[in-house]
């Protein structure tokens, strides 16, 4: 492998981790960010408020998003697999 096959690999390992991680972090950001404003608005602030919605939310988006996650994973593989083997 030459630097530039390293390198398209670790791009595509980079894109693969932000575009399996994406579905998750938007959906933690918005339930965050929704629960964070109602406690301001009913002036409730109890801090571990936030944290059972979020985690149900994470959740419930997980396995939706399980089979496109395991796709982009799966791929992943199969691409860095065929250069390693076939060499490029």
């Amino acid at each position: 492998m030459t630097a530039a096959d390293v390198l398209d690999v670790a791009r595509d390992g980079i894109l693969a981790v932000i575009l399996v991680s994406a579905p998750l972090m938007v959906v933690g950001l918005v339930v965050g960010v929704l629960v964070s404003l109602l406690q301001a608005l009913t002036q409730i602030q109890e801090q571990t408020l936030v944290f059972v919605p979020k985690i149900l939310a994470i959740f419930a988006t997980m396995l939706l998003a399980l089979p496109f996650m395991g796709d982009q994973l799966s791929g992943l593989m199969t691409r860095v697999m065929s250069r390693v083997v076939m060499g490029g």
